[in-house]
């Protein structure tokens, strides 16, 4: 009989400029490479904005995010490190200038291969792997319609 998956929270961010420009993390993890919003997950007692908070100054050097709405939810069901793990995962907006980003995590630093700050068009058009796999459509809407009234979640098994 195999183990339950390993329950996992997290608050990652989807950093947005005012040129509608979004930064995103190339991370290299057990031989794939992918990008990714920065953040990560939930110590014991913390909301998702306060680990979200917490992540982005480890992760990117922003030293005082202001969180605003959330705008996806995902879970992501998956083996990594010998183990199964299903984690679930907040995607707020944070609204920033742009900045060079600055990985203050060494155990992060070790899979982290690249930082890039995107447009949507480049969202859009590129075939690299990018997560969540609505990024593109998920920046588009909230620029057209604002935050989303009810939120969908994207279910991911691998």
């Amino acid at each position: 009989m195999s183990k339950p998956p390993i329950q996992r929270k997290a608050a990652r961010a989807i950093l947005l400029t005012p040129d509608e420009q979004v930064l995103l993390m190339r991370v290299e993890v057990e031989g794939r490479s992918f990008w990714i919003a920065p953040g990560g997950g939930l110590e014991k007692g913390e909301t998702p904005e306060e680990a979200l908070v917490r992540e982005l100054h480890e992760e990117v050097g922003l030293p005082a995010a202001t969180i605003g709405p959330r705008l996806w939810r995902r879970q992501h069901t998956t083996t990594m490190f010998g183990n199964r793990w299903c984690q679930y995962e907040d995607y707020f907006l944070v609204q920033t200038s742009r900045f060079d980003p600055v990985m203050k995590d060494a155990a992060e630093a070790r899979n982290l291969r690249a930082f890039r700050w995107w447009s949507l068009e480049d969202l859009f058009a590129t075939e690299q792997d990018v997560t969540p796999l609505s990024l593109p459509q998920i920046v588009e809407d909230y620029l057209r319609d604002g935050a989303p009234s009810e939120l969908d979640v994207e279910i991911i098994v691998d």
